[in-house]
């Protein structure tokens, strides 16, 4: 039996004949997600707001307003309540009331017993509190904790390759990170440590799916000096479609998978990671690719000094993408 083949081994797409087109839908993408985050901002957690967090399954759709209203009358302040997706659970937060965990508890008694009475069949799954500095520490080691990891792996990435590779790498986990963002303050979906942790996984397979095209760039580099850029590029990028084929949708349908029957708990994580599999493999293609031609990397920049020269290129095979077998 014949393995079946996603990508055939003769595949010829020119990607970077449409970078330009695809470089401005990604700036346009950037810019609206940006604008979006200081607009909208983000429906921060309770691990980034501090607070005290309940969370409630009632029997069939419930009026928010209503329910808010009750809520506040019970003297816990005011009541924030957010339907979990398209389901009979929400989640309710409330200030965290001053007098430590005792008085953390009472309150959770209070508003466990008023919905119990005022919903009957409601299931109360329990209360989490969280205060405002523990919550202030979180997101601020959250922002940090992104910054650094892409710092680190565009310096890594600088080292280990050309400077062109490591600003296209963090250009690339830049777009990434930002568009999923966007996508958090456009769909007002809570904003927790369970994203921070999505954004940080996403920012890896990002670039581990750039690094296996980088690396295959730098091989062909050494292999055709003679070969146009662009070709030579678009060659690298086809050599390495079937594996970013293949991993982008063996995690794709496992993540679409779990986002229609999974918990409600992990819906955000897994609509992250969904949405970072889809950017990461765009970007590796169009955009980490497409700036090494706007930076002015050179067939010869992996080639000794000495051999760098006129001669050492004259003397090189002049290859074109066309002609490869």
């Amino acid at each position: 039996m014949r393995p079946l083949k996603l990508v055939p081994d003769n595949t010829n797409i020119a990607f970077l004949k449409y970078r330009n087109v695809a470089m401005a839908l990604s700036l346009l993408l950037i810019a609206g997600s940006i604008a979006l985050c200081f607009i909208k901002g983000f429906n921060l957690g309770i691990d980034f707001v501090g607070g005290q967090q309940t969370r409630v399954t009632f029997t069939q759709h419930v009026d928010i307003p209503t329910l808010g209203e009750r809520i506040q009358a019970l003297g816990v302040g005011e009541a924030t309540v957010q339907q979990v997706a398209d389901t009979t659970e929400y989640s309710i937060r409330t200030p965290l009331p001053e007098g430590g965990e005792e008085a953390a508890n009472k309150a959770a008694s209070v508003i466990r017993a008023a919905l119990i009475k005022n919903y009957p069949g409601a299931q109360v799954a329990g209360a989490q509190s969280v205060s405002g500095k523990v919550s202030e520490e979180l997101f601020r080691n959250g922002a940090i904790s992104l910054s650094l990891a892409m710092l680190a792996i565009a310096l890594y990435i600088w080292v280990r390759f050309e400077w062109q590779f490591g600003i296209g790498a963090l250009f690339a986990l830049f777009h990434d990170v930002a568009l999923t963002l966007g996508f958090f303050a456009l769909t007002q979906l809570e904003f927790d440590l369970n994203i921070v942790a999505a954004v940080l996984t996403i920012i890896g397979y990002s670039l581990n799916d750039t690094i296996v095209v980088y690396d295959r760039i730098r091989e062909n580099m050494r292999k055709y000096r003679k070969m146009e850029m662009e070709e030579l590029l678009n060659l690298s990028i086809n050599e390495t479609l079937s594996r970013t084929v293949v991993t982008s949708l063996s995690i794709g349908i496992v993540l679409t998978v779990l986002l229609v029957l999974g918990p409600d708990v992990i819906f955000g994580f897994t609509a992250a990671m969904l949405l970072g599999i889809v950017i990461g493999t765009f970007s590796s293609v169009y955009v980490s690719a497409a700036i090494l031609l706007w930076l002015k990397l050179r067939p010869d920049s992996f080639l000794p000094k000495e051999a760098a020269g006129p001669k050492g290129v004259e003397g090189a095979e002049r290859v074109s993408f066309k002609d490869m077998p």
